[in-house]
């Protein structure tokens, strides 16, 4: 394998990544007492949220195009290597039991395949086909939206991805770490989280990785929120699949329709377990027909549904 890597070495070489720049911070943390390490890292971890928030305008962007591309029959994929595909792989499988989502909504790929969560296969990275074969297995499509993860922006596997998303017509996102002057990535929307060299050189689980999964959870939630998974903070579209599911499915009746548990409990079975079903024929005085009827019409969202009836909700908050 070493071998085979020497031939690329001049290839990589010519990238001076900004994540694989010495930080001069941490020049000398191996000798620092622990006080002084653990300082080190806390002002370093101020860097993601800095980097978030400037990229605001790209992550508004994405949360926009991909709640249209959804609303068409759009799916979410996202695609990395090593860390960045960790983080991919844990915000699509929390999708379903938060939100109450198909599995099919919001994949993920990582190189190497799932046993890659547990296990490093790191030189799966390097291989441009497996990628695009992925893709092409699970039937992505012009109608889809691919959020490409690379750190440094030089990954093989994921930027094969990228430009086969954008060959057929799929809304393209990159998500990196480093500037435009660094790694020009061509896609529809490119977010750069930019949290400048590690603390352990080259290390992007870390910085990188924080602000990556930061920016994971606004996208996924935020493209939720629009899709009517939210009612004011409370997840009312959520899967009840253990007791601590069903407990928060019940304080969350019990807060919005004022409402004591066990009357909470009996909507429950009169809904065939949805909060937001529950809800809305509580406030409503509909059948569990009528009241799927009614948020069918409205794309799922119980506001939009509750205002179609003229219903008062602002004391509900």
């Amino acid at each position: 394998m070493y071998n085979k890597k020497r031939d690329n070495i001049n290839t990589i070489n010519r990238f001076n990544l900004l994540t694989e720049k010495d930080n001069p911070r941490s020049k000398n943390i191996d000798i620092v007492s622990t006080d002084n390490l653990v300082d080190i890292f806390l002002e370093e971890d101020k860097r993601p949220q800095d980097a978030v928030s400037n990229a605001k305008k790209e992550i508004v962007q994405s949360i926009d195009l991909i709640y249209k591309r959804i609303l068409n029959n759009g799916r979410i994929f996202y695609v990395g290597a090593g860390t960045s595909g960790r983080l991919a792989v844990l915000d699509a499988a929390e999708c379903p039991p938060t939100f109450c989502t198909s599995p099919e909504l919001v994949q993920a790929i990582i190189a190497g395949g799932y046993k890659s969560m547990i296990n490093s296969s790191e030189d799966a990275e390097d291989n441009k086909c497996i990628s695009v074969e992925e893709l092409k297995k699970r039937n992505f499509n012009s109608n889809d939206c691919l959020i490409g993860i690379s750190a440094g922006g030089t990954t093989p596997f994921v930027l094969s991805a990228l430009n086969y998303s954008k060959e057929i017509g799929a809304l393209n996102i990159a998500i990196t770490c480093v500037p435009e002057n660094e790694v020009f990535i061509e896609s529809d929307i490119v977010i750069r989280l930019i949290t400048g060299p590690e603390i352990i050189t080259g290390s992007t689980r870390l910085k990188a990785g924080t602000a990556t999964k930061m920016v994971l959870n606004i996208l996924s939630t935020g493209i939720m929120i629009k899709l009517g998974k939210v009612f004011g903070n409370k997840m009312i579209d959520l899967s009840i699949k253990n007791c601590k599911l069903l407990d928060r499915s019940i304080r969350i009746m019990t807060d919005i329709l004022d409402i004591d548990r066990l009357e909470a409990l009996s909507l429950l079975d009169k809904s065939r377990g949805s909060v937001k079903l529950a809800c809305l024929m509580k406030l409503s005085g509909l059948t569990l027909k009528d009241s799927l009827d009614l948020l069918s019409k409205n794309n799922g969202n119980l506001r939009t549904s509750l205002i179609d009836l003229n219903l008062d909700i602002s004391e509900l908050f």
